[in-house]
């Protein structure tokens, strides 16, 4: 495993010695009500309850503390990174520990309490248009401005191995656990608990969740081969808009065992739900997992894989931008795909 991935196993158990006292452990959590919808026992991994509000701080803390040796004071000049928002929470708040300027390039269109929260935890905004490319271009000027270092949010090894720390907690919380249903946008978090799950259980499965109108994680298993969304997606799901990675994608490819998609509608009936069943505040993203355990189309998973852990990435919710709130009716069946 550890020459075929960018990652092994005990890269993660690093990680979780490098941040275990700098972040939470989340708790898991059930609902009786989403059991009876769905036929299964469902336990629910509450990353919104994390520092900076979604698991992204897992990943962050790691690549920021393993760039500091521990025989010498010598800083990085900055820390840069391009986010939709969680990501570059996280990156502003660890940079803030260290004592390291940080930089986020950001779409205008993230939400407004992400903007915000990036600010308020000291880090410089600088704003792009919507498109990988622009993200990508506006993050190499500052780079080469501020020669500082990049933290990928979701391709580079030490941010997708913090992330695998949330399946190591996972298989010791719900010890019976068959299947863990994980949203995917750049693949960093399902790349690393597909990566710990098979390494310490491998009869476990591993479920993408993706949005429908986001589906490149789809199309690439479908084809066998990477396969990035020809353009900016449009969804409520914004923590998920972008495409799995050079590095993201061979875990996928080999470890994770399906892909489920999902649409907006059941994306919205989903978050609602968890909002006035569970009075949980997960943002769209994370409602993008309890979806795909709901949908008519994950019906067709043998029934053996009774015990289900939903990871709900996070709970940063604009809500001056919830319009789209209404009386939650659950959306036609048959809207949903797997490969």
């Amino acid at each position: 495993m550890c020459a075929q991935y960018c990652i092994s196993f005990a890269d993660v158990e690093k990680a979780r010695i490098n941040i275990q006292d700098f972040i939470h452990l989340t708790p898991v959590l059930t609902s009786s009500i989403l059991n009876q919808e769905t036929g299964r026992n469902l336990f629910f991994k509450c990353e919104l309850f994390q520092k900076t509000g979604s698991f992204k701080i897992r990943g962050v803390l790691n690549a920021i503390r393993g760039l500091i040796p521990a025989t010498s004071e010598k800083k990085p000049k900055a820390v840069v990174t391009h986010s939709s928002g969680n990501h570059g929470q996280a990156l502003a708040y660890a940079a803030k520990l260290e004592g390291i300027p940080a930089y986020v390039v950001v779409p205008q269109t993230a939400p407004n309490c992400k903007k915000m929260a990036i600010k308020a935890y000291g880090a410089s905004i600088v704003y792009s248009e919507q498109s990988d490319e622009s993200r990508e271009n506006i993050t190499r000027r500052i780079l080469e401005e501020t020669e500082g270092i990049m933290v990928h949010p979701n391709q580079e090894p030490t941010v997708i191995a913090g992330q695998g720390t949330i399946a190591m907690e996972v298989l010791n919380q719900v010890p019976l656990v068959d299947a863990l249903v994980v949203p995917v946008g750049g693949g960093g978090m399902v790349a690393g608990i597909a990566i710990t799950v098979k390494a310490l259980r491998p009869s476990v499965k591993v479920y993408a969740a993706e949005p429908l109108n986001a589906d490149d994680c789809y199309q690439s298993k479908r084809k066998g081969e990477l396969t990035p969304n020809p353009y900016p997606p449009e969804t409520i799901a914004d923590g998920v808009k972008s495409s799995i990675g050079l590095n993201t994608w061979p875990i996928i490819r080999d470890l994770v065992d399906d892909v489920f998609t999902v649409t907006e509608d059941e994306i919205k009936y989903a978050t609602q739900l968890v909002w006035e069943r569970m009075k949980l505040l997960i943002e769209p993203t994370a409602g993008v997992g309890v979806a795909a355990v709901l949908s008519q189309h994950f019906q067709t998973v043998s029934p053996e894989v009774k015990n289900i852990c939903v990871v709900l990435s996070g709970g940063n919710v604009d809500l001056t931008s919830v319009t789209w709130v209404k009386q939650a009716e659950r959306p036609a069946p048959y809207q949903s795909v797997s490969i």
